[in-house]
């Protein structure tokens, strides 16, 4: 049985952590913001800048923390807030005009053009693939070539137009031989995208093949184990399928992608207003 003076601690215990949560409300978000600047060695989000020499960041937020009613515990007000990412004012010709005549990695000395995101810049949905092919080179447009066929009949399958959508890629310039850009050709472009991510703020993102999931989740699980799982990226859905191009090569899997697609499309459905 406990003593009174265990009793008495605890209360004291319980009172004091009541009192911090109290705190922690009147602090708001930028209070939590400025509270956990000063207390975490690292931070959990960096500034997307627009070139070497821009300022322009993608806002990273923290919702105001609402205290958990399911669990009851002591410590439930201290649930991190959800992380969200803040709808930028940029347009996609001030991101592109950032991004110029790019030669920040190697990629630029062979390409034909630069491929940039294409679509609905007010779309529910995007894809997002991890390079252009020679077709996507030639015309500047992103999946139009076989695997791009094959995106717009899965696009049309789950009830959209291709014009409906957005649809861009991780790199802009085609690596040579179509092999995978590497971590370093990503890290030049993947800032673009993010800008692009923030402009438009879709519900939903696909991301194809293990490029594309890999440098926007920063997970390193293949495809086949995190494929058809919803995932989080700052408030935004993130579904991670096969590449249309695998498709082509091991049509067996075509079936595991349409699943994906149909938990996309049930979950856009049951959002719409």
């Amino acid at each position: 049985m406990q003593s009174e003076a265990d009793i008495a601690e605890f209360l004291s215990l319980l009172n004091d952590a009541r009192e911090h949560v109290s705190y922690f409300k009147e602090l708001g978000v930028e209070g939590a913001a400025k509270l956990a600047q000063n207390t975490s060695p690292e931070p959990q989000s960096q500034p997307i800048s627009r070139s070497e020499t821009s300022t322009t960041t993608v806002v990273i937020s923290a919702e105001p923390a609402v205290p958990s009613s399911t669990s009851g515990g002591l410590f439930d007000d201290f649930n991190p807030p959800p992380i969200k990412i803040q709808r930028s004012s940029e347009t996609f010709e001030e991101i592109w005009a950032d991004i110029g005549n790019c030669t920040r990695c190697p990629l630029y000395e062979r390409r034909t053009h630069i491929v940039h995101t294409d679509g609905n810049r007010n779309a529910r949905l995007m894809f997002v693939g991890e390079a252009p092919g020679a077709d996507e080179d030639a015309q500047a447009r992103p999946f139009v070539g076989r695997a791009g066929q094959l995106l717009t009949k899965i696009i049309e399958a789950i009830g959209f137009k291709r014009e409906e959508v957005l649809i861009g890629n991780v790199n802009r310039c085609r690596p040579p031989g179509n092999r995978p850009p590497t971590p370093e050709e990503a890290l030049m472009c993947k800032p673009f995208l993010l800008r692009e991510i923030a402009a438009v703020q879709p519900e939903v993102i696909v991301v194809l093949g293990n490029t594309a999931m890999r440098n926007l989740l920063d997970i390193k699980q293949g495809i086949t184990k995190v494929r058809g799982q919803f995932q989080d990226y700052h408030g935004v859905k993130v579904m991670p399928t096969f590449h249309p191009a695998y498709l082509l090569r091991d049509p067996s899997k075509k079936k595991e992608t349409w699943e994906d697609l149909k938990k996309v499309r049930d979950y856009l459905d049951a959002t719409r207003k």
